[in-house]
């Protein structure tokens, strides 16, 4: 079986001829097939078109040419990318009929140059409007690290290929924590760069003023690599952890988090040199106002579409896009004024600190049989409240590095480490600090799981 545990080990082998690209996708496809009758994180598989590029590489590199930082990786998107030849359905029954995409989107492009070879689609919540990946055409996507719980969402599918060894890396998008939630959950290292500074264009909106787009990595090194990749620069030097102040967020992200992750947590800060405790003001209300503009916008949206097909969505997704679609102007407005104030909160923390840490998740990912959290006390659903720590953050911009916390010794639980807008390579530099120190790494699977 070919290793594409790492993305940039693979490609150096093959561009050293030590295997080709075309062993590497097929490899993957035949795996893809076997393995993911029980885990559901793939839709579609582009077998004939990858393999036609793969042998594209390797004739390439028979030429003595080098197609790229990433020659002969095959790689997954989100059913929400367009991908050239293929229809991008975001997740629903209902773009099924559309024209398949003539362009591949940006970042799918920019892979592509790198020599990277997509070969499949991603589960996810339908329309990206979940924490779940629980889709009412596609079925449930189930965590490769316990097969009876969830894998998150919205970007599910991406997350659990990579946490299953099915894939090296994949994309996804974020819009209230659609990348962080599944990459905690799963286990494996996630990225929600600054807003606006990866091209969204050619992937499937769902809040404009919110969504982003951004890579799931099983090793840190490709996570950058992609990012990178996707950006279309690479970055400067990571800055010295030594030179960083690192602030640990209180109050909202301090409750109701379990006992396993609050205990990872006080290591890293305490690893970190005792980041002191920062407090956000409004939390609360800064959640609501994500709910309130994700559900305008997505529901302004899909008005016109709901009008004619509304009986294809998903229930659970046509719901909540129609009661957005209500929501009175002065009531989208204020949320909207609230979050250019909390926002400007969250970039005056960074006066004082340079990275920020906190929970991703709550805890362990939920039961599939029993799909709730305990938040203040209560079980309440996990598919709307798995983003109480992801959601509030969303409304500043910033970029967020979702971490695996190592040697917890059960299930994966996950770190959001924050940075100010641009300030990607810090959370690099500490990501890796904290990877060096044992604190932080893609979670084993079980043997069972393997």
């Amino acid at each position: 079986m070919t290793d594409i545990s790492s993305a940039m080990r693979l490609a150096a082998d093959i561009r050293a001829g030590h295997t080709t690209a075309v062993t590497a996708v097929t490899a993957v496809i035949a795996d893809i097939e076997a393995r993911d009758t029980r885990i559901n994180s793939v839709t579609r598989i582009f077998g004939p078109p990858a393999v036609a590029e793969a042998e594209k590489i390797d004739r390439r590199i028979a030429a003595g040419e080098d197609p790229g930082p990433l020659a002969g990786v095959p790689f997954g998107v989100k059913d929400l990318f367009d991908v050239v030849d293929e229809v991008t359905t975001a997740g629903s029954v209902v773009l099924r009929e559309s024209r398949p995409a003539t362009h591949d989107a940006t970042v799918v492009a920019r892979l592509r140059a790198a020599g990277a070879i997509p070969v499949a689609s991603l589960n996810m919540d339908e329309f990206a409007y979940g924490f779940a990946t629980d889709n009412a055409h596609h079925g449930i996507t189930r965590n490769p690290h316990d097969l009876a719980r969830l894998a998150g969402g919205s970007s599910g599918g991406s997350a659990a290929a990579v946490a299953a060894g099915l894939l090296p890396f994949t994309l996804g998008s974020d819009t209230n924590g659609s990348i962080r939630v599944p990459a905690s959950l799963c286990g494996v290292w996630g990225l929600k760069p600054t807003f606006g500074t990866v091209p969204r264009d050619g992937a499937y909106p769902f809040a404009a003023s919110l969504d982003v787009v951004g890579p799931f990595a099983g090793t840190l090194e490709d996570l950058r690599l992609v990012y990178e990749t996707m950006y279309g620069a690479a970055m400067t030097d990571l800055p010295s952890v030594g030179t960083l102040r690192v602030g640990r967020l209180g109050g909202w992200f301090a409750n109701n988090v379990s006992e396993p992750l609050a205990r990872a947590i006080d290591a890293v800060a305490a690893h970190l040199g005792g980041a002191e405790t920062v407090q956000l003001p409004e939390v609360a209300r800064a959640r609501a106002a994500s709910f309130l503009i994700t559900a305008a916008e997505g529901g302004n949206l899909h008005l016109p579409r709901l009008r004619r097909h509304a009986q294809q969505y998903d229930p659970a997704t046509r719901d909540r896009l129609m009661a957005g679609a209500l929501l009175p102007a002065t009531t989208v407005i204020q949320a909207h004024r609230f979050r250019s104030w909390f926002r400007a909160q969250i970039h005056a923390a960074f006066s004082n600190v340079d990275v920020l840490i906190a929970p991703a998740t709550v805890g362990e990912a939920p039961r599939i049989d029993q799909p709730t959290i305990v938040v203040d006390g209560q079980n309440v659903s996990a598919r709307a409240n798995l983003g109480l720590y992801t959601q509030p953050l969303s409304l500043a911009g910033v970029p967020i590095l979702s971490t695996p916390l190592a040697g917890t010794g059960g299930l994966p639980l996950g770190l959001q480490l924050v940075a100010a807008p641009g300030r990607e390579a810090a959370l690099f530099a500490v990501a890796a600090e904290l990877e060096r120190a044992g604190l932080a790494g893609r979670a084993p699977l079980p043997a069972k799981g393997r």
